[in-house]
């Protein structure tokens, strides 16, 4: 038997923000992180339509991206304080995340971090509280989804939590939301978007119900997200709407190991942190690669190039038109084609990356990849992405 979850209720369309005010209930705690949103108006907008709906509210601000277990305890420990039956969280793909787990720390307090990495083990929510998500980026889709990525910074590692219980009661997909990214942003989430409609087409657990959403993402990332980049608005649009249907189908499908290495190097390394999207950006390709060699996956790559337009006389030249769309991608967004490129020091990174490949393979995405690995083999993937070499094994 197999499952398929999505939230109760989906607002998409401009101005749809505005169904906060639909909200029924006594009290609301609301989630944010940085200041983009103050700035925009749209913080003061979704207070004032809570109030609207009756509600007294409470406010959460500075989650940080990729939150820390101490960002999400101390939020814990706001809504215990405060009691709301709604947690509302607006922003990227951090402050819902963070707002995610904070909620079952909110009705567990006794639940410990480790006890949440184990997938699919969370307690029964909703106990105390419903949960409202509005995405003001157009990438994790995490609106949509039964997962929150929680960072240890005392280990540099993050942990994918996973359970449909997490999955929000409703999802407020406005593009005005979006119309005034950054393109940076615009092309990591992007990318991310695109990054979890394919890996969830050719995840093991891929079903009738995933298929039909992710090859409709894949089709709408590559109809859009060129023209969003440059700042058109109605591609942007359709962005918003590409990344939440790629989340309705990998938050049932589940994902691959551009995840799970996205996952583990994200803050590896001292050259900085490496954002979500780009790290999945450069290593999608070489993935694909290195999947391709699993008969199944093969066939389903293909498909996938075929639903897009691209053309080949064999299931491997459509591949390699596969990749190579999305390696022009990645040089129109100005993403690095490697590690190397992007900055990561050859040294610290042969000192790591044995230690950062186990912990991918350990990642909680790897399972549903549709080619196993082991920590050998994914430490050789990481050097053909480090040095942009072929992969051949």
């Amino acid at each position: 038997m197999s499952r398929f979850t999505l939230p109760r209720d989906i607002y998409h369309g401009k101005g749809c923000l505005e169904e906060l005010k639909n909200l029924q209930g006594k009290k609301a705690i609301l989630v944010v992180g940085g200041s983009s949103m103050k700035k925009q108006g749209f913080l003061d907008k979704a207070i004032d339509y809570l109030k609207e709906s009756g509600m007294e509210v409470s406010l959460f601000e500075g989650v940080e991206p990729d939150p820390s277990v101490e960002t999400v305890m101390k939020g814990a420990k706001a809504m215990q304080d405060f009691e709301p039956d709604w947690i509302v969280s607006m922003g990227g793909g951090s402050p819902i995340d963070a707002a995610k787990a904070m909620w079952t720390f909110y009705e567990y307090p006794d639940t410990k971090f480790e006890d949440l990495i184990t997938p699919f083990g969370f307690p029964q929510l909703r106990k105390k509280a419903h949960f409202c998500a509005i995405p003001t980026t157009s990438g994790t889709a995490t609106e949509v989804t039964a997962f929150s990525v929680i960072t240890d910074y005392n280990t540099g590692v993050k942990y994918p939590l996973a359970d449909f219980n997490i999955t929000p009661d409703v999802a407020i997909v406005d593009p005005e939301l979006v119309a005034a990214l950054p393109v940076k942003q615009v092309a990591y989430t992007g990318m991310d978007a695109l990054t979890h409609a394919i890996e969830a087409y050719v995840s093991t657990l891929n079903s009738p119900f995933s298929d039909p959403l992710a090859v409709k993402a894949i089709e709408m990332v590559v109809d859009y997200l060129p023209a969003s980049y440059k700042g058109n608005q109605d591609a942007r649009e359709q962005m918003h709407y590409a990344q939440c249907l790629a989340g309705m189908a990998f938050s049932n499908a589940l994902l691959g190991i551009t995840h799970s290495m996205a996952h583990k190097t994200g803050a590896a390394f001292s050259t900085g942190h490496i954002p979500h999207g780009c790290a999945n950006a450069i290593y999608l390709p070489y993935v694909i690669e290195y999947n391709a060699k699993d008969e199944t996956a093969r066939t389903r790559y293909a498909d996938i190039a075929r639903a897009i337009g691209l053309e080949g006389h064999s299931e491997r030249s459509l591949i390699n038109a596969l990749c190579d769309i999305i390696r022009k991608y990645n040089k129109t967004f100005n993403i690095p084609a490697t590690l190397k490129d992007y900055g990561i020091d050859e040294t610290e990174f042969k000192e790591k990356i044995a230690n950062i490949s186990q912990l991918a393979v350990d990642d909680a995405c790897t399972g549903s990849n549709p080619r196993t690995i082991d920590a050998a083999n994914m430490e050789k993937l990481f050097n053909c992405i480090y040095y942009g070499t072929e992969v051949d094994f």
